[in-house]
């Protein structure tokens, strides 16, 4: 059995945000989940953008505040936006495009769920400038963020 208070995780700060996200997937020692606690202002978002992981499926459980979600299939689809309360939940399956933020003028907090832990196959939908390519690969490093084509190999740097 692994228990641990929120209040004892460090917050980890995402890059060009002040997004208080506490990371519980190694504080509870979890093998085959990924578990994130965030607390968000108005006006921040979960995530760097719209995103997409291939080899993992999301849930977001909101504890409090309305969270809003941008959402589509398909990388040139028509997005939707969903909002999600206080006790209520929405899954991503894998492949599916999201991206959540606090759109409202109170605080979110949520718990993100993905599994299997950890994604490695992360995707946006932004077309490649070499190739037809609908999508990039997202490589997060200590050194940044990279993109590349799946298809041809390109990379920018993000």
């Amino acid at each position: 059995m692994q228990r641990v208070d929120i209040d004892d995780v460090d917050p980890k700060t995402l890059a060009d945000e002040s997004v208080d996200r506490r990371g519980l997937t190694e504080a509870l020692g979890t093998s085959d989940l990924a578990i994130n606690r965030y607390a968000l202002d108005p006006g921040e978002a979960f995530a760097g953008g719209l995103h997409a992981h291939l080899d993992q499926e999301e849930v977001f459980y909101v504890v409090s505040g309305t969270a809003t979600f941008e959402t589509k299939d398909d990388p040139t689809g028509e997005t939707e936006t969903v909002d999600v309360a206080a006790g209520e939940a929405i899954r991503f399956a894998p492949g599916e495009f999201q991206q959540g933020r606090n759109e409202s003028d109170d605080r979110v907090v949520a718990l993100a769920l993905g599994a299997p832990r950890p994604s490695t196959e992360l995707r946006t939908p932004q077309p490649c400038p070499e190739c037809d390519s609908d999508v990039l690969a997202v490589d997060i490093s200590e050194d940044g963020m990279r993109l590349e084509c799946p298809d041809c190999g390109a990379t920018l740097d993000a």
